[in-house]
């Protein structure tokens, strides 16, 4: 059960390498590549790159373009949310946190008319309601979610940013991650489990990553209104707190020149709680240049 459960969650395997030379793209039946990235441009002169990301992606998604390539070859550092996506303790420390003893059936920790759709869920997921009786709620919603996603965590676009980045800065640690979920409110928690239920009973994620492909920005925002709607502790923790922590270590580094560009989850980027706007509502210049 162990295995599985990190399996969920510890993102492994080979990396899809962005081209350095002419561009190449493969023939796909995704549409033609076009995800949104703002120049940010400091009062005094400093400037860097918001980069909305997805974590986990088909294998024949491909979303290079020649004007990413040159805005990230420009950059002076990437900034990510994680830095060591592969940090061997992290597993280690899902497997302690995530397990209590003694957790009520799955089912019964959402509502009565939730538990068709995580029933659902838990099918699909080619799992048990009784594999989850010693695993708290938010790593049951982040297992189910890795058994079901559209995507590979292999292919996310932070990695590729990693592997090809001269320095690398992270905005957060694993552990501290991992923590926002473990002292989650069991409401909250509850939230998120059928929230993962409710994606995908809607089929969402084929969606969210045109959208993302396509740099439809409305669209974006639709899917992180809805997924967050139902609970403003989730929306609080997981989005608004730690975008308002983000920023001023983005500004700082702005300011000093050192050409940042940021990449972080998509959920991140867009809407009036999102990062650029943040920027923008502290006197920053920014433009979306893709």
């Amino acid at each position: 059960m162990i295995q599985r459960l990190l399996k969920s969650v510890v993102l492994i395997g080979s990396l899809w390498l962005v081209s350095c030379g002419d561009p190449f793209v493969p023939e796909s039946d995704w549409p033609e590549a076009s995800p949104a990235i703002w120049e940010v441009t400091a009062p005094s002169g400093g400037k860097g790159w918001v980069f909305g990301t997805v974590h986990a992606l088909p294998d024949d998604l491909y979303w290079g373009t020649p004007l990413l390539d040159e805005t990230f070859a420009s950059a002076g550092v990437v900034v990510v949310e994680v830095a060591n996506l592969d940090d061997p303790s992290g597993m280690g420390l899902f497997a302690d946190l995530s397990e209590t003893p003694g957790q009520p059936p799955l089912l019964d920790r959402v509502e009565p008319d939730e538990r068709p759709a995580l029933r659902e869920l838990i099918e699909d997921a080619d799992m048990s309601g009784t594999d989850f009786g010693r695993v708290e709620s938010w790593a049951a919603a982040m297992m189910l979610s890795g058994e079901v996603r559209t995507g590979d965590p292999a292919n996310g676009v932070d990695r590729v940013m990693i592997h090809n980045a001269g320095e690398v800065i992270g905005l957060e640690s694993f552990a501290a991650q991992l923590g926002m979920f473990d002292t989650l409110s069991q409401a909250a928690q509850s939230d998120l489990l059928y929230g993962v239920a409710r994606s995908h009973e809607a089929n969402s994620d084929q969606e969210m990553l045109i959208a993302w492909l396509t740099g439809d920005e409305d669209v974006l925002a639709s899917h992180v209104n809805n997924s967050l709607q139902f609970s403003p502790e989730l929306r609080r923790v997981l989005l608004t707190e730690r975008n308002a922590r983000w920023v001023p270590r983005i500004a700082e580094l702005i300011e000093a020149r050192r050409r940042p560009f940021v990449a972080v989850g998509a959920g991140h980027v867009i809407g009036e709680e999102g990062v650029v706007a943040m920027l923008d509502r502290r006197g920053y210049e920014v433009r979306r240049i893709q």
